[in-house]
């Protein structure tokens, strides 16, 4: 798996992510938080499936050093 977050995208999963976990414990405790659990991992790990399938790249290109 390659990594195709970028550093801003990866932050923003992390926080939406325990943010909805969150909403588990406090709030309306529906069991509907636990689909937090998807952008935190995805956060966490750098690698969404869904940009994967559709060809988007929010991190930036590494180039190699000649």
């Amino acid at each position: 798996m390659r990594v195709n977050e970028g550093s801003i995208d990866r932050f923003l999963r992390v926080v939406i992510g325990i943010v909805l976990i969150a909403l588990v414990f406090v709030g309306p405790k529906t069991p509907w938080g636990w689909i937090g659990l998807l952008p935190l991992v995805t956060g966490l790990v750098g690698f969404c499936p869904a940009y994967a399938l559709f060809g988007i790249r929010t991190c930036k290109l590494s180039r190699p050093k000649a």
